[in-house]
């Protein structure tokens, strides 16, 4: 089997991860929702040998992710954990922070809710959540690029789209969590970072 490959994250993970060093400096644990190719997570865990990063995605990526992950041989790189949001048991370990990239555009509405239903429900330890994609503001899209991306996305999957940033914001208090900070990021993209 290829190593799978994504020049989307090869070109986000500087961004990301530069905003988000100072707080990962100060962690010693975070859960990944939606790991995809595993790119980020070996990038993040060179960087920061101190961090656990536990990756998790459904069951068809995760030979992907081991190849990554085996390939890089971090001792803090634990082998990748199977979870689908609406039917997987939440991954196991004690996690200070869940990040996840690309993901609630993918997601139907109903599994963003329930996603944040579950951190509410066994995120108890987490007092971080970092959300990496395109969003829009007030039900509007932030540029033409993402209005087309949103129609592409659609026109695969009609219950996928872009998510308005002040809906996951609700989401996310009602889990306990407030928003830290919003940042701008490549690409017509935004980093959310809410803190509990």
């Amino acid at each position: 089997m290829q190593k799978p490959y994504s020049q989307a994250c090869e070109n986000n993970k500087l961004p990301i991860f530069s905003t988000l060093q100072p707080i990962l400096n100060t962690l010693k644990s975070v859960v990944e929702i939606g790991s995809g190719t595993g790119q980020h997570a070996v990038h993040v865990a060179r960087l920061h040998p101190q961090l656990q990063w536990q990756c998790c995605d459904q069951a068809e990526y995760l030979p992907g992710i081991k190849q990554w992950l085996d390939e890089a041989k971090l001792d803090n790189l634990p082998a990748p954990q199977p979870f689908e949001v609406n039917s997987s048991p939440w991954p196991s370990g004690d996690f200070q922070a869940l990040y996840s990239a690309n993901t609630l555009h993918i997601m139907s509405w109903a599994s963003v809710e329930r996603l944040f239903a579950r951190i509410a429900e066994h995120g108890a330890d987490l007092q971080w959540l970092f959300i990496y994609g395109p969003f829009n503001y007030q039900g509007q899209f932030t540029s033409a690029s993402n209005d087309e991306f949103d129609q592409w996305l659609k026109s695969r999957d009609p219950m996928s789209g872009i998510r308005d940033a002040e809906a996951v914001s609700g989401l996310a208090a009602k889990a306990g969590f407030a928003l830290h900070s919003d940042c701008e990021m490549p690409a017509n993209n935004r980093l959310l970072i809410w803190k509990r």
